[in-house]
């Protein structure tokens, strides 16, 4: 995972300071591009630890075109819960303590935290025992998973972008269009986060399947291994499925930032040397990708440096 450290060494050295969307500010570059080779192991970070079947969890999430965190928080999933917390706090049905900038307050006072943390384990609670406080705050709009599996057409059908993908990688290899985007301009602002990864690519040769993600907003430090573990899993489902090997993933970055706050983190992280990497197990009881569930899928050999904890800008 040498090409991680070296975007994050890049952003120290040539990044430039620039405001953001959640206050906390970031140090920034644009346009950046890792090329991670599958066949050499599974790119999961290992100079920290990077929770696989959080990552598992939220791409089958996306796969069964699902939009609501309830799924989520049920599998102790709680990557997604800050944006629909956010939404029932802001609304009229919240009568709780003040949360107005609540990521910002907590990194800042462990008193506030701690208010926090209660909060959030209330919120929590509801979704999972309340169906209709989960359909209203629980769903996080036409995020990922409506994109890739109903994207609205004009005349009230849907498109099933990731089945018609899989069946076009099969049919026509060749082909240039193995596409799947999730930036839907005439939905954007009904979602609870808009796509920071906006749309993807695959490519079939020498029987090998490749895919490139054009990722338009990249957190370096939280969510970036993420991505990477998380499109790496995808193209060898997919490879598996049109029975193909895997080739590389592509990862190229539009606005790639480390967040302020998160500095320290980083530094720590480039402290460290990167150990082997994972091998990837997929079942061979499961044939195709839309029947697959988290405990499908494991690690072996996976021994990484500790975890580094960090805040979450909202």
């Amino acid at each position: 995972m040498d090409q991680y450290l070296q975007l994050c060494q890049t952003i120290l050295t040539n990044g430039e300071v620039k405001n953001d969307r959640t206050g906390t500010g970031t140090k920034s570059i644009f346009g950046y591009q890792m090329r991670f080779d599958l066949t050499k192991g599974f790119p999961l970070v290992t100079t920290k630890r990077t929770a696989m079947r959080l990552i598992t969890s939220e791409l089958m999430w996306f796969i069964k075109g699902d939009t609501n965190i309830k799924t989520l928080i049920a599998e102790s999933n709680h990557i997604w819960d800050e944006w629909a917390f956010e939404k029932w706090v802001k609304s009229k049905d919240y009568n709780g303590p003040d949360m107005t900038d609540f990521g910002l307050r907590a990194a800042q006072d462990e008193q506030f935290q701690q208010i926090l943390e209660k909060q959030m384990t209330i919120f929590r609670e509801k979704i999972l025992s309340n169906a209709e406080f989960a359909n209203t705050y629980g769903d996080l709009g036409p995020v990922y998973g409506r994109q890739w599996r109903s994207w609205p057409t004009s005349d009230g059908q849907s498109i099933d972008q990731l089945k018609n993908v899989i069946d076009s990688i099969k049919n026509n290899p060749d082909s240039r269009r193995h596409i799947v985007t999730a930036w839907n301009p005439s939905e954007v602002d009904d979602m609870a986060l808009p796509p920071c990864h906006t749309f993807f690519q695959f490519y079939v040769a020498n029987g090998k399947l490749s895919c490139q993600l054009y990722q338009r907003s990249a957190d370096v430090f939280l969510g970036v291994p993420f991505n990477i573990a998380s499109y790496a899993l995808l193209t060898h489902l997919i490879a598996k499925e049109c029975n193909l090997e895997v080739g590389e993933f592509v990862h190229t970055l539009g606005d790639a930032h480390i967040y302020l706050n998160h500095m320290d983190q980083v530094n720590e992280q480039l402290s460290r040397q990167p150990r082997e990497l994972p091998i990837l197990k997929i079942s061979n009881d499961i044939n195709s990708i839309f029947d697959l569930e988290t405990k499908d899928i494991s690690l072996e050999g996976y021994n990484p440096h500790p975890r580094i904890k960090a805040p979450i800008a909202v």
